[in-house]
């Protein structure tokens, strides 16, 4: 039996109820409840369902409660978009205009099924039978099989004319060897060819790895990096402008994207601010922030100024509300020095430490074991960075727990 026929075998009825059987099962559990199932079903059957629910296990972090109904493939849980993101594109492609759409490449079909649920039609394209048979047992499972319609093919010989836009999320995992691909002309299809079609779409958008460098990027079209819970998770190319007459993406544009609050950071093409001295309150600026080179935009919202021209971090002399940056209250500022660092923090009682770096060679988990903190309630944040030029150590405290 072939990974295509022991999926149509889970949709089954028999397949169904060995699914719903695993629905509350755990992993600890396995190998008893193989042993159990395999005397009412086949032992290939017992194998897959085991699996399947293994990934929608998985997949929980993605999808949430919708993971216990869906379907996915190894390869789909790992590549498939965040539903807290997915859902931010959707709802941006809607209020573009979009009413129709091409998703290519779409996988297991998270995004399709964002998008569906904001009102979109969508033409779901993926070359592998196996995850055009998860999409479309996604749509049928979470009542969007109206919305979705499912094409197995080369994406790159798809027709997407009359279609509002086009999204575009190319494969950037390499079977042969077995890891992600850096460069985006390895991609499946490359990024060129991502980009050309997306030319030709009223309105497009290209789903790229974060790290892309910015010399890479169409200058005809908006780059949105987006984060979720203060962790990077993706950047999207938007081409085009609104069907529907609302403002389109801005051509050359650098955006950052705070999930799941939503605050949205459009730069202003500002040059990189003067470093200065660590004033009171030092912002780490949020990943998306960074990728999108927009920490110059942050430092004049909150009028800071950079600790080292290498160096992400940003210093002010008082604090301002900011949602792109978590601020931090700082105490001391010194030369790097393990011994003192220990000695000072054993002074103060502190006994827990959340220890972050920036441009510092030293391994936090390695200085965490030369600490050898003690059993006292005081926290203390010490940032490893440098400070104009030189090894330095701040300590602090964030910004909540202030006085």
């Amino acid at each position: 039996m072939n990974d295509l026929e022991t999926f149509s075998a889970l949709l089954a009825p028999e397949g169904q109820s060995l699914l719903a059987e695993l629905r509350d099962h755990t992993p600890s559990d396995e190998l008893a409840a193989a042993t159990r199932l395999r005397r009412t079903y086949p032992a290939p059957l017992v194998s897959a369902a085991l699996g399947q629910a293994q990934l929608r296990q998985r997949a929980v972090a993605k999808f949430g409660a919708d993971a216990r109904l869906m379907y996915f493939t190894p390869n789909g849980v790992e590549q498939s978009t965040r539903a807290t993101v997915a859902a931010h594109r959707a709802a941006r492609l809607a209020a573009l205009g979009v009413r129709t759409l091409a998703d290519l490449c779409c996988g297991i079909g998270g995004d399709a099924i964002a998008l569906a649920r904001a009102g979109i039609r969508v033409l779901a394209v993926d070359r592998d039978p196996l995850a055009c048979a998860a999409v479309r047992a996604n749509a049928e499972a979470l009542g969007l099989a109206e919305l979705i319609e499912v094409r197995c093919a080369d994406v790159t010989e798809v027709d997407t004319a009359g279609y509002d836009a086009v999204f575009v999320d190319p494969a950037r995992r390499s079977k042969a060897r077995g890891g992600r691909i850096f460069d985006p002309e390895a991609y499946a299809p490359p990024l060129s060819w991502a980009v050309e079609a997306a030319r030709k779409a009223p309105v497009a958008a290209l789903k790229i790895a974060p790290g892309v460098p910015h010399d890479m990027l169409p200058e005809d079209a908006e780059t949105e990096w987006i984060s979720d819970g203060g962790d990077v998770k993706e950047a999207v190319v938007w081409f085009g402008t609104a069907v529907d007459g609302a403002p389109g993406p801005t051509p050359g544009g650098r955006r950052a994207t705070l999930l799941p609050a939503g605050d949205s950071l459009l730069g202003a093409g500002l040059p990189d601010p003067e470093p200065g001295p660590v004033g009171d309150w030092l912002y780490e600026p949020d990943g998306a922030v960074i990728r999108a080179h927009l920490v110059a935009d942050v430092a004049r919202q909150i009028g800071g100024r950079l600790i080292d021209p290498t160096i992400a971090y940003l210093t002010a002399d008082r604090l301002v509300e900011t949602p792109y940056a978590t601020a931090y209250a700082i105490t001391d500022v010194l030369p790097f020095h393990v011994k003192k660092l220990k000695a000072l923090l054993r002074e103060r009682g502190v006994g827990i430490a959340v220890i972050k770096k920036r441009g510092s060679a030293v391994e936090p988990e390695e200085l965490r074991k030369k600490l050898k903190l003690g059993g006292g309630r005081t926290s203390c944040t010490i940032f490893l960075t440098r400070v104009g030029g030189a090894p330095s150590m701040l300590l602090g405290h964030p910004a909540a727990d202030a006085p």
